[in-house]
């Protein structure tokens, strides 16, 4: 759920770490100039996938020629792809002519990745929020570009950074708040066996990690606060 608030703060911006993800820069002009975000392209071998899919599975012992499993090898490289492969969007901007000043906050924003270390997938919600500098990006973006990270071979803590890093690089705001929780299925069905535990990381940047009253307001937006 977007949540908007507004008061008179203002808060220096931090110094921009260096980019992570291949994406174009926003341009910071009145008029809205959206910028089309196209994921770079990994080559992906479906037919090297499906035979690396059947002799994955004749290794655990399983008939690739019983009835049921003729077709798993082709569904399986044809789902991994699909996991693994972002949709293109246009980053939507807008100026800031009302000087909103205070947090942008969509919670709760629903997302599924696939850990790179078993290649199990791992699900939760993501809480995005930053200060607005000159410019406002459209709401339905920044649920855009949580999946833009998180259809990868990731790991949390890489997901939740460079969804702040790409939004204090292209919209150039006074701070950045990332909050995500997932559960892990590399966790809950495997190893260590632990159903219903959840994993939380954060990345916060400028205002929102320097001023102690703007990171309490957004850790209690996004429910973390205690």
């Amino acid at each position: 759920m977007p949540v908007r608030r507004k008061n008179d703060r203002r808060a220096d911006t931090k110094h921009l770490e260096p980019m992570t993800h291949a994406a174009p820069q926003l341009i910071a002009t009145r008029e809205q100039t959206p910028v089309r975000v196209v994921p770079p392209a990994a080559p992906m071998d479906l037919p090297a996938a499906e035979r690396a899919a059947r002799d994955l599975l004749s290794a655990l012992g399983a008939d690739v020629s019983r009835a049921g499993l003729e077709d798993t090898p082709r569904r399986v490289a044809e789902a991994y792809a699909e996991l693994l492969t972002p949709a293109a969007f246009n980053a939507t901007t807008f100026a800031n002519d009302e000087a909103y000043d205070e947090l942008v906050l969509v919670r709760d924003i629903p997302f599924h990745s696939l850990c790179m270390h078993h290649l199990l997938p791992f699900q939760g919600v993501a809480h995005v929020g930053y200060l607005p500098g000159e410019r406002i990006l459209g709401l339905s973006k920044l649920g855009r570009v949580v999946d833009l990270f998180a259809r990868d071979l990731q790991v949390q803590e890489r997901l939740t950074t460079q969804v702040a890093t790409w939004l204090e690089q292209r919209l150039a705001p006074r701070g950045v708040g990332v909050v995500v929780e997932a559960d892990h299925t590399c966790m809950s069905l495997r190893g260590v066996q632990k159903p219903g535990s959840r994993t939380v990381t954060s990345a916060l940047r400028g205002a929102i990690r320097d001023d102690p009253r703007t990171r309490q307001e957004f850790l209690a937006l996004t429910g973390m606060a205690r």
